[in-house]
């Protein structure tokens, strides 16, 4: 089973998916839209070159700092959280979903993914 279909049956996901670094495909399991899940995976890509971005200049004052490489990213709102390691993102309600069981099966699937933009 895919790490995407595993996030997609846990309590309270609702929807994830994976994209390519290169920004032409993309594949979601869960309750969004194909349109939907484009707009997503464009957004999940664009945040995470932003974060290696981020962590390349903060690497040039801070050398060895512990912050590379990056290992991926979440923004909690108020109603949802998104998720993302690697290549794979995950949105979550946050009254219904544990942020640790998401967070953990994505560390312990993804633990051996590359995390080069390639």
């Amino acid at each position: 089973m895919s790490v995407s279909a595993e996030l997609a049956n846990l309590p309270g996901v609702i929807a994830a998916g994976e994209y390519s670094y290169r920004g032409d495909r993309f594949s979601c399991k869960g309750q969004m839209t194909d349109e939907m899940a484009r707009m997503a995976a464009i957004m999940c890509r664009a945040t995470t070159m932003s974060e290696h971005m981020q962590l390349g200049m903060l690497e040039q004052h801070c050398p060895g700092c512990g912050g590379s490489p990056p290992r991926g990213w979440i923004v909690r709102g108020p109603a949802y959280t998104v998720c993302n390691v690697a290549n794979v993102f995950c949105f979550i309600e946050n009254q219904k979903a544990s942020l640790n069981a998401v967070i953990a099966l994505m560390q312990k699937r993804l633990a051996g993914a590359t995390h080069d933009l390639v």
